[in-house]
């Protein structure tokens, strides 16, 4: 090993503003920030660290904030978070997710996924650690005073937990009650994240973003009212969707919806006057402002107030009565042109225009990169204006060039369904059923469906909605909190 390793983290790199991921329990205060490279965080605490991770391997010290071979992802989309370490021959594996034990904590997981056994040094205040630290010096590299260090074995693993507010001095992992496991929490998350709505895509990294999407928004909250009207209300029918509670928001949409309808039926008017015609960057176009009231009016309807949702239906109506002309500014685009900012309600509702609205499945046709893979989409709201309460599911299962799609409505009455891009000839006003579609048009003669750079699942998906993904496992709310909540929306095909 070289004689000195500096273990400082790096200086954030000017307009790197990146806060990590957020993990946490739902209904519990504490949240922490997992950083790129794994350094854990509590919000409001001091810039130190709760955790930081360096790995003794064979050849040197691995300090993980400094490596250019860390990597990190999700689970299943989840705040449940994998950050990986290259050494010899193998990585390094870190996993970290919160539980409620003790008014919340965190379980940080060391795996050696390599052929030569390793030492992890571990920094930070108050740890419990799953057997003793090893009692030798450390040699090589500058740690706090507070560093401990754990063997970690060919193919083993070793845990450790970060205490949260009410601390857990004088106690052992042994001594705590068996703790959520990580797939267990992961799936648990993603379970309620998939209240809202679900979808098994050729494009995986699409269907995890919109788990992680939702479950950022359950730790965090949404957008600032006053900053974002729009975004605050699209945020709030979000978290209505995956299982908060309406009438617990319900006031607090009330102001922001009025605002919105009153910039939208009358400033909007001055906006497209001013100059060219050209409007702010900052401006809503009327097709998110109405879905903007109709997560409004989702939540009171939700909360069963009448009044309110009836109160809110006439705002709908009046603004989309105004500015017609403004009704192309949202036109549904290929997928490949999403970009997720602050708000997740308003980043969820493009991927589901995206996939069905107001009637339409699929608007802007199959993407190429989906052609021949079997896919499947759950609970999509496609209620017309004013409207959450008709969702539809479908799926596509391929029968050589040509697709066959099966539906099913839920909710209100059930609207004509076509699929102009797809297949032009074909619409239906059932509620559910089957048909084959037209294969689908490559090429210049097939201009409307979006080439995406996706990777596609080789394996084919099950033959039914309702057997497809999950393989019918239960799972626990996330981390055992109060949000749990059944699957929704499946639908079977016979």
């Amino acid at each position: 090993m070289s004689s000195h390793v500096d273990a400082s983290a790096p200086e954030a790199a000017e307009g790197d503003d990146d806060p990590g991921i957020t993990i946490g329990v739902t209904g519990l205060p504490p949240r922490w920030s997992v950083s790129a490279w794994g350094a854990l965080t509590a919000w409001g605490a001091d810039a130190a660290p709760a955790l930081d991770w360096f790995v003794a391997a064979d050849d040197r010290w691995h300090v993980p904030a400094n490596e250019p071979t860390v990597r990190q992802s999700r689970i299943e989309g989840s705040p449940v978070v994998e950050t990986r370490l290259r050494v010899p021959d193998g990585d390094a594996v870190q996993r970290v997710w919160a539980v409620p034990e003790r008014g919340g904590m965190v379980v940080v997981e060391f795996e050696n996924e390599s052929p030569m056994p390793f030492a992890v040094a571990v920094t930070g205040a108050g740890l419990v650690t799953e057997r003793p630290p090893a009692d030798v010096p450390v040699q090589g590299i500058e740690l706090p005073d507070d560093a401990i260090v754990l063997p970690v074995g060919h193919r083993a693993s070793v845990r450790v937990v970060v205490p949260g507010p009410d601390g857990l001095s004088g106690e052992s992992l042994a001594s705590l009650p068996a703790l959520p496991p990580m797939l267990a929490v992961a799936r648990g998350w993603t379970r309620v994240a998939e209240q809202a709505s679900r979808v098994v895509l050729p494009d995986e990294a699409l269907a995890e973003a919109l788990v992680a999407a939702r479950c950022d928004l359950l730790l965090e909250g949404p957008v600032d009212a006053d900053e974002d009207p729009v975004g605050f209300l699209l945020d709030v029918a979000e978290l209505v969707r995956c299982g908060d509670a309406a009438d617990a928001w319900l006031m607090d949409v009330v102001e922001p919806a009025e605002r919105v309808a009153r910039l939208s039926s009358g400033e909007s008017a001055r906006w497209f006057r001013r100059g060219r015609g050209e409007r702010p960057s900052d401006a809503p176009n009327v097709a998110e402002t109405v879905d903007a009231l109709a997560g409004a009016r989702f939540v009171a309807a939700r909360a069963g107030d009448d009044r309110a949702a009836a109160d809110i239906d006439r705002m709908i109506e009046r603004v989309a009565n105004k500015s017609n002309d403004e009704a192309s500014a949202d036109a549904i685009r290929s997928l490949a042109d999403l970009r997720r900012d602050a708000s997740v309600g308003r980043f969820v509702r493009s991927v589901e225009r995206r996939l069905a609205s107001d009637g339409v499945l699929l608007p802007g046709g199959i993407p190429t990169g989906w052609v021949g893979s079997n896919f499947e989409v759950h609970g999509v709201p496609i209620g017309g204006v004013g409207s959450s309460a008709t969702t539809v599911s479908f799926a596509l299962r391929w029968h050589g060039e040509r697709p066959a799609v099966l539906w099913e409505q839920h909710g209100g009455t059930p609207l004509t369904l076509t699929a102009p891009d797809s297949a032009p000839d074909w619409s239906t006003d059932e509620a559910a059923g089957e048909t084959l579609w037209p294969a689908p048009r490559l090429g210049a003669e097939g201009a409307k469906i979006r080439r995406l750079d996706v990777a596609v699942d080789p394996s084919p998906p099950a033959s039914s909605i309702s057997d497809a993904a999950r393989g019918g496992a239960a799972a626990d709310s996330p981390s055992g909190s109060a949000n749990g909540g059944g699957s929704p929306g499946d639908v079977s095909f016979n």
